[in-house]
């Protein structure tokens, strides 16, 4: 899933190719996309895009007042439309400008995800993001502390909830456990200042370099083809230490980390459905 490197180095991609471009219609092609009701994405009509803004994973297309927030879910892209074929490929809805110009929002598979919300206002103040915590890399490192000790869990946990981190998944809490020097398993309330700051720092540089290597692309990078030190990197040798970066395997995601750089050489396990190597 984009996280927040890739949707603001997006996002800025969107906002050079379309900024000032009148809206002439919104079509969902799939009945599902669309999560609102009022206002009608038809208000937006006549209106120039003024940016394509990003919010932890969500982009916001916005026409004044009003703002389509997007979020692409695990595959879904947004992204110019030169065919404008009447049944896209896995496309979920059109954005078309006056010039002809238009977005396209796909996502594969049958079972999409991906959505579209209408908001008038300011968006961090509405549904959805209303529903996520504060954007990553906006936390001081007391901030992050107070957040860290009021929620005693797992920090590889901690970083991906976006209920209190948002913007976060599963390549950056790798990256960031590793960077920081702290196991993946590590219990949150525990953690003091220190910590915090070394937490806030690997956020920080993290996401930096991210954005770095997406800005640098034409178009959004495949989660394989982002820059890493663990994440995706079982068996192979650890860049700071040379030690082999090893996994501990759930059904859904895996958590990837340096025994000799964050466990003390120790290799975790989980009582339920990991698998290590040893």
């Amino acid at each position: 899933m984009p996280e927040i490197p890739e949707i603001r180095a997006h996002a800025e991609r969107l906002t050079d190719e379309f900024r000032g471009a009148k809206l002439s219609s919104f079509q969902p092609l799939s009945f599902t996309v669309l999560k609102t009701f009022e206002p009608r994405p038809e208000a937006a009509t006549g209106r120039p895009l003024e940016e394509v803004a990003a919010y932890a994973k969500y982009l916001l297309l916005r026409f004044g007042e009003l703002t389509f927030v997007v979020h692409l879910m695990q595959g879904g892209r947004l992204k110019p439309d030169s065919k404008q074929s009447k049944k896209p490929r896995g496309g979920l809805a059109r954005w078309t400008f006056e010039d002809n110009t238009s977005l396209l929002l796909t996502e594969p598979g049958t079972e999409h995800r991906a959505g579209v919300w209408v908001v008038a206002g300011h968006p961090v103040d509405q549904v959805p993001i209303n529903k996520v915590g504060p954007e990553a890399t906006s936390m001081n490192p007391h901030q992050l502390l107070e957040l860290l000790n009021s929620n005693n869990m797992r920090l590889h946990g901690f970083l991906r909830d976006q209920r209190l981190l948002s913007g976060l998944g599963r390549r950056l809490s790798n990256e960031i456990c590793h960077r920081a020097k702290l196991s993946p398993f590590a219990m949150t309330g525990k953690f003091d200042l220190a910590t915090a700051e070394r937490i806030h720092v690997a956020v920080t540089e993290i996401v930096e370099e991210g954005l770095a290597y997406d800005r640098g692309r034409a178009e959004m990078s495949k989660s394989a083809d982002r820059p890493s030190a663990v994440h995706s990197r079982v068996g192979q040798p650890c860049p700071a230490c040379g030690d082999t970066v090893r996994t501990v395997e759930y059904r859904r995601y895996t958590i990837s980390y340096c025994a000799t750089c964050q466990t003390n050489g120790k290799a975790l396990a989980d009582n339920t459905t990991s698998k290590f190597l040893k």
